[in-house]
């Protein structure tokens, strides 16, 4: 009680606060997210995201040389398809010779295992219509489309991808994944899976970065979970996990801190925060309006680590790494 106990005591210095400091950020930390495009020569900012750019699959060697030295463990490849490759189901996606697979083969020939390489598994860049899948009856449909993400995921594997993200909600994908690379001779991949993956939002820079915003029509919500609901990822993560996942995604991640917390507290699985584009654009466009200073990035990211994430996925990672971390 007061006088015997004062907080504040640790407070009064750096190196006092520093003693007692119960969270920090490390590089390992981090995942770096790069948007690739088709073309050659190509580094095309992203009018809805600052400072974060499309490149063409020759131009990525000095953004991954900088995550590298920056000791960022992995990287994750999101695709910009160019239009007259997308059709109604996805086709594009069954290529393996895609912008993706070209991206890793390429990575991994002049990175080797220096850096993870982790895929998207999703049908929306590959859609003419936007969405996660097969469309009939004017909804997705679940099994034909999971049926088309094992294959995806195959196919991404062979290329030499190590971590399969399947990212579309569709229901048993991860078992039957798992299954499938087991019978193919995967057995080391690792599925991270965004189990809890929300209508959010929060994803309009992002779909605009890969060129699916003005395509999609309607909304996801018949697959996406619903923001209102907490206890409904919980049965999300659990299925999951008992299908195969080694990993676990929350999207968004600010605005969703409660169910990484729920989620670590209740399976104490390594869970990844995902540091969506709407929350990173917020962020710095407050910074270059000097609304806010650089300092709200780091303390964004010691709050997806309080709230229990192992990792984040942010466009924000070499610029942590640069600015407030001593590697």
């Amino acid at each position: 009680m007061y006088p015997l106990t004062r907080l504040r005591r640790t407070r009064m210095h750096k190196w006092s606060r520093n003693v007692v400091k119960e969270n920090v950020i490390s590089s390992s930390d981090l995942i770096l997210p790069i948007f690739i495009k088709e073309g050659i020569n190509k580094k095309e900012e992203i009018s809805s995201m600052p400072d974060v750019y499309k490149y063409s699959i020759d131009n990525l060697e000095k953004i991954v040389t900088q995550a590298i030295k920056n000791k960022i463990p992995a990287i994750a490849l999101f695709p910009e398809i160019e239009n007259d490759k997308k059709d109604e189901i996805g086709s594009e996606a069954l290529n393996e010779n895609n912008l993706v697979c070209q991206a890793v083969r390429e990575i991994k020939k002049k990175f080797k295992n220096e850096v993870g390489i982790i895929c998207d598994v999703a049908l929306d860049p590959y859609t003419s219509h936007g969405h996660d899948g097969v469309i009939k009856n004017e909804v997705v449909d679940n099994d034909e489309t999971v049926k088309i993400l094992i294959e995806q995921s195959l196919i991404q594997a062979n290329s030499g991808c190590d971590i399969l993200a399947p990212s579309d909600m569709m229901d048993g994908r991860i078992g039957e994944i798992r299954k499938s690379l087991e019978k193919n001779n995967f057995p080391n991949t690792i599925l991270l899976s965004y189990a809890a993956k929300f209508a959010s939002n929060f994803y309009g820079p992002f779909r605009n970065a890969i060129s699916t915003s003005t395509k999609l029509k309607t909304d996801k919500k018949n697959y996406q979970m619903d923001f209102h609901n907490s206890d409904e990822s919980l049965k999300e993560v659990l299925l999951d996990i008992s299908e195969g996942a080694d990993m676990v995604m929350v999207k968004p991640g600010l605005a969703y801190l409660d169910i990484i917390s729920k989620v670590k507290e209740k399976y104490n699985i390594p869970v990844i925060a995902y540091n969506v584009s709407g929350e990173y654009s917020m962020i710095k466009n407050a910074i270059k309006n000097k609304i806010m200073g650089d300092d709200a990035i780091y303390e964004t990211m010691v709050s997806f680590k309080r709230a229990g994430a192992s990792a984040i996925v942010t466009y924000f990672a070499n610029e942590i790494v640069e600015k407030f971390i001593d590697i």
